[in-house]
């Protein structure tokens, strides 16, 4: 009964609204089964958290998400030793809690970590699927149930904010690109309420917009902003100026650029 408390927050009751573009369902679902672990790579906004999440959903599997960042050591992780009271507490951190009750562990953008921290995951990666605690001289081994998930963006990150191959070849990779027109038609109109119609002007802005890449824009624009512009025009905000908040002025500050922007924006919806 407490494991089942403890867990309970991680559990997700509604199922997550995802549309496959491919072989990812199929192929997770035989990862899992085979006990391997998991990278995702792919551009930001094109869906890889939200599938972790239907993919929880799906195999009744808690899901523990940590967002990476280039502070996060192992002990945050792992665990660490705390104060309550005048007792010294040992607290699991998010992976150990993932390992000991067969959760989903989602370390989401993991270049971000730093590089000490990111080999904490190597032992639960291969076939001894094991994490030493060192802070209390333990061996915890991971639960049948337990599996982990890594994410990145090989298109975004520097050289020195790159996947080591030591830790990328014990994944199996499934990669993740912007949805086929239809696809992202169908999503932009769901998530945010608009009709087809706008959603597919949407998604034409957005294809323009991705074109850009070869021409000063760091990336291209991601479902996720175009959901967000789709969000603001089902309030009665005017699709130009709704386009120009989520996504001219989000991606770039340079006045160049964003001019560019606002005219594919006008080609649209003037």
């Amino acid at each position: 009964m407490e494991q089942q408390a403890k867990m309970a927050p991680f559990f997700l009751e509604k199922e997550p609204y995802y549309q496959p573009i491919g072989e990812e369902v199929r192929l997770f679902k035989a990862a899992y089964d085979s006990k391997r672990p998991v990278l995702l790579k792919g551009p930001t906004g094109c869906g890889k958290s939200r599938f972790v999440s239907h993919m929880a959903y799906h195999l009744k599997r808690p899901l523990i998400t940590v967002a990476c960042h280039e502070d996060l050591t192992a002990s945050d992780l792992v665990g660490r030793y705390l104060l309550q009271g005048d007792e010294t507490v040992w607290s699991d951190g998010p992976l150990a809690l993932a390992v000991k009750h067969g959760a989903i562990c989602y370390l989401d953008e993991i270049v971000e970590a730093r590089k000490d921290t990111t080999v904490v995951i190597h032992p639960l990666t291969d076939d001894r699927r094991i994490l030493p605690i060192e802070k209390k001289g333990e061996v915890l081994p991971a639960s049948d149930d337990f599996m982990i998930v890594i994410s990145y963006n090989p298109g975004y990150q520097s050289v020195l904010k790159n996947l080591k191959q030591s830790t990328r070849q014990r994944f199996i990779a499934l990669e993740f690109q912007y949805p086929t027109r239809s696809v992202e038609t169908e999503i932009v109109s769901h998530e945010s309420g608009v009709s087809h119609e706008i959603a597919g002007k949407l998604v034409s802005v957005g294809e323009k917009v991705r074109n850009l890449r070869d021409h000063g824009l760091e990336e291209g624009v991601s479902t996720r902003l175009l959901i967000y512009a789709g969000q603001l025009i089902e309030r009665g905000i005017p699709p130009h100026l709704a386009c120009e908040a989520a996504i001219a002025d989000t991606m770039t500050d340079d006045q160049d650029m964003r001019r560019s922007l606002v005219e594919i924006i006008q080609s649209f919806f003037e």
